[in-house]
Order: structure tokens, then C-alpha cells, then sequence
């Protein structure tokens, strides 16, 4: 489970970046945690099917 911040950040006429924030269950004791990255916008859907 993991979704896509709405707002990208981004310079004038440069890369263009997101941050994703994905949700991980720890295996021992079932709880969730919350991974944030911030990565290249062309990257996203390629980190999000991790």
C-alpha cells in the first residue's frame, strides 16, 4: 500500500522530483510503519510496485 504525495517538487527547468510515502507491516509484530523517499518523477511508478 503506498500512495503519491499530490504535490511534486519541482525547479523551472530542472528535474522534477516526487515523494512517495509507502506504508510497511513489520512481520513480527504486525504494525505498520511509514517509509517517505523522495525520488525522480519518472522513477514512481517503478518504486511504487515494490
Amino acid at each position: 500500500m503506498a500512495k503519491k504525495v499530490v504535490a511534486t517538487l519541482k525547479k523551472e527547468g530542472g528535474v522534477k522530483y516526487a515523494k512517495i510515502i509507502k506504508a510497511v507491516k513489520n512481520p513480527t509484530t504486525g504494525a505498520y510503519t511509514f517509509k517517505e523517499e523522495i525520488i525522480l518523477q519518472d522513477e514512481v511508478n517503478s518504486a511504487l510496485k515494490n
